[in-house]
């Protein structure tokens, strides 16, 4: 199963991390950053899509996208194009990131800067705030129920937003049931890595107004981001069309999208 690999390596990752920067010292350094941007603000419901932009060197399914030397250059182009947030791929083993990278990018935007990974514990989420990360990543089918509801509250407690990542009406459910305020819908099944673009069209109708609806994968063309809009979307996470092109033309196309 590919989610189980990845989140086993990234805790695992992390781990090891801790033996050199134990959590007493994570938790000072998190602890001892600003205040987290609020990032509902900037996702929030607008009379045109947004997107969350993604500094994406690799991924499982693609393979080697972009080297990206400079990360925070990178995000920068993203904020001149529009994006509304920045969502920032941390895990090492098979896409490429790191947490350097995202310390680069939150220190260079004025954007909301989510941390991207497979994550599994209060280690992973306090180098998260420590990093300057806005906003955390929680995929429910890589999480037990008891571990996805800790992780959600630890997330807030810490001022940070969780974006509540699902792939089918079950997890949906598990989301609503966090009251998560950021819900994604990923077109990529992690477990299979197949791709079902209308997945975000059938179950949009279960996530309640009041939450931001995100659609995640299988966005290479204007006319992708038009479809996600014109069924629901709120918000569009957009990687491997913005590392593969010109970042900022290609995301004013995007938002241009009807």
């Amino acid at each position: 199963m590919v989610l189980a690999d990845l989140t086993a390596g990234a805790v695992a990752d992390a781990e090891r991390r801790s033996e050199s920067r134990p959590l007493s010292v994570v938790e000072r350094d998190a602890l001892a950053r600003p205040a987290a941007k609020d990032a509902l603000s900037f996702l929030a419901p607008a009379d045109r899509v947004k997107i969350i932009a993604e500094v994406k060197r690799a991924s499982p399914s693609r393979g080697a996208l972009a080297e990206i030397p400079d990360p925070a250059h990178q995000a920068a182009l993203y904020e001149t194009g529009g994006a509304s947030a920045i969502s920032v791929l941390t895990e090492e083993r098979r896409f490429g990131g790191s947490l350097a990278d995202l310390e680069a990018v939150t220190a260079r935007v004025s954007l909301p800067v989510l941390r991207k990974d497979f994550i599994a514990t209060r280690y992973q989420v306090l180098e998260a705030r420590a990093a300057g990360a806005d906003l955390v990543l929680l995929i429910v089918a890589g999480l037990e129920p008891d571990v996805l509801r800790d992780l959600y509250g630890f997330i807030l407690e810490l001022g940070m937003t969780p974006l509540v990542e699902t792939h089918s009406a079950d997890e949906l459910d598990a989301a609503i049931d966090l009251g998560a305020a950021l819900i994604g819908v990923n077109a990529r099944n992690l477990k299979t890595l197949e791709l079902d673009r209308d997945l975000f069209g059938r179950l949009v109708g279960r996530i309640p107004d009041s939450a931001i609806k995100i659609a995640e994968s299988a966005v290479l063309t204007p006319a992708d981001v038009a479809h996600y809009r014109s069924v629901g979307a709120d918000v569009v996470l957009i990687g491997e069309a913005l590392v593969t092109g010109d970042p900022v033309a290609t995301l004013e196309s995007f938002l241009e999208a009807k």
